[in-house]
């Protein structure tokens, strides 16, 4: 016998343990600091743009689209693993509590998804409709938190469904229908978002009685999908540390290989300026982030008014890319062939601070170039100017000593 209760507590157990050492290092100190300024200076300027709020601005669109969205995601966390597939196969039936606890465990881990969200578009919603108010705000957040429900149990009894056409069908009609309810909801139209609510049930229901007739459990299918969201979160966690349980995959990216990489001397001292460059380029860690950081802050850069403000965004985001890149350091560590190379160790620091002080610099020119197409030149020179010196101090202050 399978005691399902004791089950969940030690599987649980294991799952909250690996996902919180991970994020202790996400959500460190420079990261903290970091977010803070940034949200800080996102909501200032939210709440100024707010007070012109263009009249055709298509706030239902956007109430429609997001609580559509977060009430049609509703994934199921099981926490299995793929020994479950002999061990546990056998014992499906004396699993039924463990699985209703998977089900509760994944509804109360996405409601602080809904309360962000709904935190966010409410100044929003408030401005474009204050005849409606916060009653009625406030009753469609609880609308939210039944349809989620609703959806949930949904995708749970899909998952007996082996066809991923199928499940594909079923999830792009409830979204269909999740956003027209949000969309008559949004202008008080309770009516049609009844109505259409009701095709929701119908269409919730007939899910359930496909799933009547499915024998079990697809336990490949749940496997396969919790792995998915496991290497999501490892993806999202190799950002700040490195971790064992991702299998980093290697792109070719022959043409910046041939643009960066190959313009380096063969030379022994240039063993890891070679190699740090190389794992820059076609890893799938570094250039993605270091890209996606560089996109972040240029728009945060462009759209906010207040010159210093801009100027901080720049210094944050050469900051937060340099910390990031921080990691190439360690990247090879496991690799015992790397330590017979016969190369000193002044070269293979010399390597790693160097790159960093190139790709600093070259974010600095990218973010320069947003003061030239705006006409701004004094910011194009403060933003060179303060970026050049804020890499140099950075990285000769701080990451060198990181390294000793």
């Amino acid at each position: 016998m399978i005691n399902a209760k004791e089950f969940w507590r030690k599987r649980f157990s294991e799952h909250t343990k690996e996902t919180s050492r991970y994020l202790k290092y996400i959500f460190n100190e420079h990261i903290g600091v970091a977010l803070l300024f940034f949200i800080s200076a996102l909501a200032y300027y939210y709440r100024q743009w707010l007070q012109d709020l263009p009249e055709d601005f298509p706030t239902i669109w956007i109430i429609a689209l997001a609580f559509g969205f977060i009430t049609g995601y509703s994934p199921v966390r099981t926490l299995l693993k793929e020994p479950d597939l002999v061990f546990l196969l056998p014992g499906e039936y004396q699993l039924g509590d463990y699985f209703r606890r998977c089900l509760y465990y994944s509804y109360v881990v996405q409601l602080y998804v809904i309360l962000l969200i709904s935190a966010a578009l409410g100044p929003l919603y408030f401005a474009s409709y204050p005849e409606l108010g916060t009653r009625h705000y406030l009753m469609m957040i609880g609308v939210v938190l039944i349809i989620k429900i609703w959806n949930m149990m949904s995708n749970w009894w899909m998952l007996k469904e082996r066809n991923p056409r199928i499940r594909l069908m079923d999830q792009v009609i409830k979204a269909v229908l999740n956003i027209t309810i949000f969309y008559f909801l949004a202008q008080g139209e309770w009516v049609y978002a009844s109505v259409v609510t009701v095709l929701l049930v119908g269409v919730v229901l007939y899910t359930y009685s496909l799933s009547r007739q499915k024998a079990g459990l697809a336990w490949d299918l749940l496997v396969e999908k919790d792995q998915q969201r496991m290497r999501t979160f490892y993806r999202i966690a190799n950002m700040f540390v490195d971790v064992p349980h991702l299998k980093n995959t290697v792109k070719k990216r022959n043409t910046l290989v041939r643009a960066i990489v190959d313009r380096v001397p063969y030379r022994q001292n240039q063993t890891f300026s070679y190699l740090y460059k190389i794992t820059f380029i076609r890893s799938s860690d570094y250039l993605g982030m270091y890209i996606r950081l560089i996109v972040i802050g240029a728009l945060a850069i462009w759209f906010v008014s207040n010159l210093w403000v801009k100027v901080a965004f720049a210094i944050l985001f050469l900051y937060l890319s340099a910390f990031q890149m921080m990691t190439l350091w360690n990247h090879h560590r496991t690799i015992a062939w790397l330590d017979l190379y016969p190369v000193k160790k002044e070269w293979k620091e010399k390597a790693i601070l160097q790159w960093l002080q190139q790709i600093m610099l070259f974010q600095t020119f990218l973010f320069g170039l947003l003061f030239i197409f705006q006409w701004n030149p004094i910011g194009l020179v403060l933003v060179w100017v303060g970026g050049s010196i804020f890499s140099y101090l950075f990285i000769q202050n701080y990451v060198k000593k990181k390294l000793t």
